[in-house]
């Protein structure tokens, strides 16, 4: 069960098959929306919850599909200690549901909490939602065997553009990386020298 509480009104335009907007995220200095979801263990986490502990870094991913992802969540999990010793938390979200989650936790060895973004509706409140287009969709599907609609549980088939937010304990956002090149990702060195102290 999903509950999201944005603390403004809910975005829903494009769920229904409207046009999406550019993706081009929040920015820092805004308020980072908040959120209940379920992680790879079909536990509930609230991001305000997190950030009472420290600063949060949230990841955006396509999924375990996409080898990209997998090596940058391979590569937060192995600084992970240096991350964490800033009293930061380290949470990641996709459109994928918890047992897909779970074989990225797998595959990547992630101790991290990994999110279940169902119906995009957190990556559409961060401005970070898209449609990549049916000849995407189809390549995906077969030759990554992505299986976007399955794991998804949505028959649209989007996907985030992969982002890395870190947000204060007050729910502004601190720092951002965004890039519409999937290839291109945070570094574990620009988180570090992002998160606030």
């Amino acid at each position: 069960m999903i509950f999201l509480m944005f603390g403004l009104c809910l975005l829903t335009t494009g769920l229904t098959g409207q046009p999406l907007p550019e993706p081009a995220g929040l920015l820092p200095g805004e308020p980072a929306p908040d959120f209940l979801l379920s992680d790879q263990r079909d536990s509930l986490v609230r991001l305000s919850d997190a950030l009472k502990k420290g600063p949060v870094v949230l990841v955006f991913y396509r999924g375990q599909w996409c080898p990209y992802c997998d090596k940058h969540l391979s590569a937060l999990q192995d600084s992970l200690p240096m991350i964490t010793r800033l009293g930061t938390t380290v949470m990641a979200i996709s459109p994928e549901k918890p047992a897909y989650l779970q074989q990225m936790a797998d595959k990547t060895a992630a101790s991290f909490t990994l999110l279940y973004d169902k119906d995009y509706l957190v990556a559409k409140a961060y401005g970070i939602i898209f449609d990549p287009g049916q000849a995407n969709k189809d390549l995906y599907n077969t030759r990554l065997q992505a299986n976007l609609r399955e794991a998804h549980g949505n028959a649209l088939e989007w996907l985030p553009v992969p982002a890395t937010y870190i947000i204060r304990p007050d729910r502004r956002i601190a720092w951002r990386q965004l890039d519409p090149n999937y290839r291109i990702r945070s570094t574990v060195k620009d988180i570090i020298h992002h998160i606030p102290r």
